[in-house]
């Protein structure tokens, strides 16, 4: 699974993502607080699918919020799982919580 999206270790390899990616950016923001641990895991199977079919058309990067602060300040991220559309580095959508392919397709199709 770690194949279908990007994980940055650091907010410098984050932004060296953003600025290299020809096409928007979906950030998925995990936690690894025991709280955050389960949905993310659920999460990152309805991500990785999200990346496969969008393939070409978005670039995935599963962001773990402590790993990544300063992109969890940037895009106002407060919880774990969370979601932010970007295009240009700018948010143009998010979603929070657990959410199935359908609802993930429904935030990233009226802005791609």
């Amino acid at each position: 699974m770690a194949k279908r999206f990007h994980q940055p270790r650091e907010d410098a390899e984050f932004d060296f993502i953003l600025r290299m990616s020809t096409v928007p950016v979906l950030a998925y923001f995990t936690g690894t607080w025991p709280k955050a641990i389960e949905p993310c895991r659920a999460m990152d199977l309805v991500v990785g699918d999200i990346a496969e079919e969008y393939t070409g058309r978005l670039t995935v990067v599963r962001t773990d919020i402590t790993r990544c602060p300063a992109a969890t300040k940037r895009y106002e991220v407060t919880g774990a799982p969370s979601y932010v559309l970007l295009k240009g580095g700018e948010a143009v959508a998010h979603g929070t919580g657990p959410m199935t392919v359908a609802e993930v397709r429904e935030l990233l199709d009226g802005h791609l």
